[in-house]
């Protein structure tokens, strides 16, 4: 009789178990290559039963959802999920970071902040990285916690818990591009350097002067720019000695 018991407690405590430990954390990023603006990571965290209420919410991969789309979701994610957050690392951080590390290194941080703070069961994140393995073990030393973690390229894809994070990550981003554009008074676009509106900024504030704080001067775009700049005036200014 005491050993059925025994094994009764010892079920019950199991089941216990499985219900408490069903946390799981989405990560994802946006703006990771844009010259204009913050570098966004969202994290997500859902009890694990909750992950077929995010499909039928519609929660898939930002890039794959309109800009209203992604709106309507921002809110109702935050509502759905047990804890959420939201980091923003700024342009001149960025500059300053790449001359020690690399983008890769950095996200990691960030990503390990994330999951240290959160404390879920397991992780899902989104690899910047084509060996996701090594990129999972920097963040297993970097987090240093009980948190399991998967990390997969594309997890923005297949794990909704992930797609989630992706979304308020997209939708924070683009607030604050949103807000500068008004800041500068001017449609720069997207602020990737794919968009010729973007490009076409850039070459207006380097005639102005100088990139201000908001640009990564440190992307080849930006640095590309710059240099062509220098040496039309250096091309400028032989031509005026020579006319002397």
């Amino acid at each position: 009789m005491t050993i059925i018991i025994s094994l009764v407690k010892l079920y019950k405590i199991t089941v216990y178990k499985v219900f408490i430990m069903a946390k799981i954390l989405g990560i994802d990023e946006a703006g990771r290559g844009s010259v204009i603006g913050p570098l966004v990571m969202a994290g997500v965290v859902i009890d694990e039963k909750d992950n077929e209420k995010l499909r039928e919410m519609g929660v898939k991969d930002s890039k794959l959802l309109t800009p209203k789309k992604r709106s309507d979701l921002f809110q109702k994610i935050k509502d759905i999920s047990l804890d959420h957050v939201v980091l923003q690392i700024s342009p001149s951080e960025i500059d300053t970071l790449r001359k020690v590390t690399n983008l890769n290194k950095i996200e990691a941080k960030m990503m390990a902040e994330i999951i240290k703070a959160m404390k879920a069961d397991k992780a899902y994140v989104d690899a910047p990285q084509v060996s996701t393995e090594k990129f999972k073990i920097l963040l297993l030393d970097l987090a240093k916690n009980d948190t399991e973690i998967v990390a997969e390229n594309n997890a923005d894809v297949n794990y909704p818990v992930c797609s989630a994070a992706s979304i308020l990550a997209k939708v924070t981003r683009d607030g604050e591009i949103e807000k500068l554009k008004k800041k500068v008074n001017y449609d720069f676009g997207v602020g990737y350097s794919h968009d010729e509106r973007t490009v076409g900024f850039l070459k207006k504030l380097i005639n102005d002067g100088k990139y201000p704080d908001f640009v990564r001067k440190s992307w080849i775009t930006a640095s590309e720019i710059k240099k062509e700049k220098e040496q039309k005036s250096l091309k400028d200014y032989k031509k005026n000695i020579n006319k002397r």
